[in-house]
């Protein structure tokens, strides 16, 4: 991990698009995957700095997938933040090993503080 990109896995494609065109802006790779059944497989191709994934999807959810990504080893790098609408989503997206929750809606500007370099020391 280390290379500068961030992952977007949100089965909206209307909020992943957005996403993405939020992080573009910045000049920041992105990458974007809707369906969460193979978002482990494409983490291990492109290995961004940061994923930025829904918690609540159809088949494979946002908890279940950060849950795999602690078990392994090669992902300890990966700065993981979760996305949701739910009132208890936060604790939900923090007990499975997220570093961060943003309720949706978000702000802009708090999406853009995350992919900025504006991480701890540890993932900068």
């Amino acid at each position: 991990m280390g290379e500068n990109i961030v992952f977007v896995c949100d089965d909206d494609t209307g909020i992943s698009d957005m996403l993405a065109l939020i992080i573009e802006s910045t000049g920041i790779p992105v990458y974007v995957e809707n369906n969460s059944t193979v978002l482990y497989e494409k983490l291990q191709e492109v290995k961004p700095r940061v994923l930025i994934i829904d918690l609540w999807m159809p088949v494979l959810s946002g908890d279940q997938i950060i849950r795999q990504l602690r078990a392994d080893r090669s992902f300890d790098d990966l700065y993981i933040v979760c996305i949701s609408a739910s009132m208890h989503g936060e604790k939900t997206a923090m007990d499975a090993g997220a570093n961060r929750f943003i309720a949706k809606p978000f702000d802009i500007a708090d999406i853009i503080s995350v992919i900025s370099g504006e991480l701890p020391s540890a993932y900068a």
